[in-house]
């Protein structure tokens, strides 16, 4: 059934491009979204009813911002949140998006980790945690090199990297302590996962009716995060359906309703579980680009409301690629939007970021055509365009 009276109250928790684009689907459908991040004026907060600067890590904050506003649902968006306070939310009658299971999982990668590997034997890349220089001198001992490290709370790639020799160790774990969210020091060192290439799988759980999947999208990454996105991705019959198994699988374990990003490496000796986010993604950017009949924003908020999604159906090839800072500026502005407009079956996005720093991701390219147009096409078109956009301080 409808969320009742088909109006309902979201805390929506961190602000940035995605939360924006949530908030828009939201507001389509006549939902009222209070955004809240540890900045003013960020992009979600641009397009929300209302808004609150706070620091999310801070459990007495969180209660007070809950109390005041009183939402129906709490949408978690990043990672560095009290996340352990879901649990007293979900008590007091708020549904928790996903749940407050899956977004205390999902916000720390021992978590989720453990929970793919150990408890439900998915296939993963071998696998050490530690908590100081020391220590990960060991991991990587035990894991053998090359090696990534990852801090447990982190996003967009921020503190990851890959130790290639021993003069790397130090390096990368000062890097990750820099990049990590939250108070959680502590990372994550994964064996090298030898991969012909990596998708995302967008898994959608519903109440009271069937999981869905979205086509695969692929994607490319450096520095941990992405740089273009595209689909549908090639991938053969028997890697996805072993993929749809395995996100079917820890989805349920987890529990609740919405869109879950759930990633994978797809190797010669099959598919491994790489990583997931209890919402909309960044490399399901792409399906801004009009790819299917539900993009995975509207898709998300459909399955928070348990408003029933039929079906999935995918309407044309797409790509994404991301435009990039290069400077530190307090006011950053942009040349060459006009370049991007004036191109056929292409469509931009600018998040309205109010500061910018060297890599920081500030607008999308979106490009489509149809299906029977080779993704790798499309994908070139998208990292073209994307060049034609400058980001100056």
């Amino acid at each position: 059934m409808f969320y009742k009276n088909n109006m309902a109250k979201i805390l929506l928790l961190g602000s940035g491009e995605l939360g924006k684009e949530f908030v828009i689907a939201a507001q389509r459908i006549g939902q009222t979204i209070i955004a809240v991040d540890s900045y003013e004026n960020a992009p979600a907060m641009q397009v929300a009813h209302a808004s609150e600067v706070i620091n999310m890590l801070d459990g007495s904050e969180l209660d007070r911002i809950v109390a005041k506003h009183q939402p129906d649902f709490i949408v978690p968006e990043i990672e560095a949140i009290r996340t352990e306070r879901f649990y007293d939310y979900e008590q007091q009658g708020i549904t928790v998006v996903p749940s407050a299971k899956a977004a205390n999982f999902t916000m720390n990668r021992k978590a989720i980790r453990d929970l793919a590997a150990k408890e439900l034997g998915l296939k993963t890349a071998n696998y050490r945690y530690a908590t100081s220089a020391e220590e990960l001198q060991k991991a990587v001992a035990e894991v053998g090199i090359p090696c990534v490290v990852k801090p447990l709370m982190s996003s967009s790639g921020k503190g990851q990297s890959t130790i290639k020799s021993e003069e790397d160790i130090a390096k990368a774990w000062n890097y990750a302590v820099e990049g990590s969210r939250g108070d959680v020091v502590e990372v994550i060192v994964e064996a090298f996962v030898k991969f012909n290439s990596e998708i995302t799988l967008l898994t959608i759980t519903q109440n009271n009716n069937p999981t869905l999947f979205c086509a695969p999208i692929g994607h490319r990454q450096e520095r941990g995060d992405y740089q273009e996105s595209w689909q549908p991705a090639h991938v053969s019959q028997k890697d996805i359906q072993e993929a749809q198994e395995m996100a079917r699988k820890v989805t349920e374990a987890l529990g609740g309703a919405g869109l879950f990003g759930v990633e994978f490496f797809l190797t010669d000796e099959g598919v491994y579980f790489s990583e997931l986010s209890p919402r909309p993604h960044d490399t399901g950017m792409v399906t801004l680009a009009g790819t299917q009949n539900f993009n995975e924003f509207e898709l998300h908020l459909r399955a928070v409301l348990s408003l029933p999604i039929s079906e999935i159906t995918l309407e044309k090839a797409g790509a994404s690629a991301v435009i990039l800072a290069s400077e530190n500026s307090n006011n950053p502005t942009f040349t060459g939007i006009e370049n991007v407009a004036s191109l056929p079956k292409t469509d931009f996005r600018i998040f309205g970021k109010p500061t910018s720093r060297p890599y920081r991701r500030m607008g999308v390219v979106l490009t489509s055509d149809s299906l029977e147009t080779p993704i790798e096409a499309i994908v070139e078109r998208a990292k073209k365009t994307a060049t034609l956009v400058t980001v100056n301080s």
